[in-house]
This record gives structure tokens, sequence and C-alpha cells, in this order.
């Protein structure tokens, strides 16, 4: 398993993963040493992050190879399906999974999602539009929830 340290807006980024793809990728709370030497299995990863803190992209086109039950695996593969620069609540994902009783089983799989930014678990969203926990940080998940934002919040003065 191969893994790297990356600068991003939001901290450093640990990205992990080998030839069978991502594995995870984690915001730290902690100062690593950022990784001059990049791992060949780990290029694209961080390219593609780059390019979305940029504005440059939208839409990751990696191999993703996270650990996990049956069910998170479904929960995580439900989340891709949910655009850049819209949100959905839990009980939306739970009735997208097929049974809405299943909302705090999807709520404790979302928190468990491997892949920071890249699984967009940040894009669930309470039913009241609240922003409700997310494992990097309610600071962080306002952050990307703006940086994805179609209308871009203007100072008045």
């Amino acid at each position: 398993m191969e893994k790297a340290f990356i600068q991003t807006p939001l901290g450093i980024a640990k990205i992990e993963g080998d030839e069978d793809g991502l594995s995870a990728i984690t915001v730290l709370d902690t100062s690593e040493e950022i990784t001059k030497i990049i791992p060949e299995a780990l290029e694209d990863a961080m390219y593609q992050l780059q390019e979305y803190f940029e504005g440059q992209r939208k839409v990751f086109d990696l191999e993703l190879n996270p650990e996990g039950t049956d069910f998170q695996r479904r929960v995580w593969e439900a989340l891709l399906n949910i655009p850049f620069g819209k949100t959905v609540s839990y009980l939306e994902l739970s009735k997208t999974l097929g049974d809405v009783k299943a909302i705090r089983a999807v709520a404790a799989a979302n928190g468990k999602n491997p892949l920071w930014i890249i699984v967009p678990c940040h894009r669930v969203i309470g039913s009241d539009g609240s922003l409700t926990g997310y494992a990097g940080g309610l600071h962080r998940k306002k952050w990307l929830l703006e940086h994805e934002s179609p209308v871009k919040q203007q100072s008045l003065f």
C-alpha cells in the first residue's frame, strides 16, 4: 500500500492506494511532511484533487478500492451519484437505496466513507438543510459545499 501527503486548502490530506485503486483519502488535523515524490499509483488522485481545489474539476475519474461492508459500499456508490454543487438529505439517500427506515444505517455508512471528497459524503445534509455530522469537521463540510456552490457569496462592502 502506497501513501502520500499533500497540502490542500483544508489541511494536509493523506492518500492511500495501490495499483488496484484508492483505498483511503483523509484530511488530517496534524502536520505531516508533504510527500516530495508521489508514488505512481497515487499521481492521478493527487492531480485530480489539485484540479478540484483549483475549481477546474467537478467529476473524479479514479479507480476506487475502499474497504467496507456490502451495505457501506452500496451507500458509497450512491454518494457518487450526487452531482457537483448539489446536496441530498440522509432521508433522500435512504429512499434512493430503497429503505427509508435505514436512515441511521445510511448515516453511519456515510460517516465511515474512507474516500474524502472523491466519494462526496459532504453533499449529504439534514432534512432541514442543516450541516449535520462530518468526519472532517463541519467547518470543512461548509467550505466544500461553498466551493461547489454555483452561486458564490459576494461581499456587500
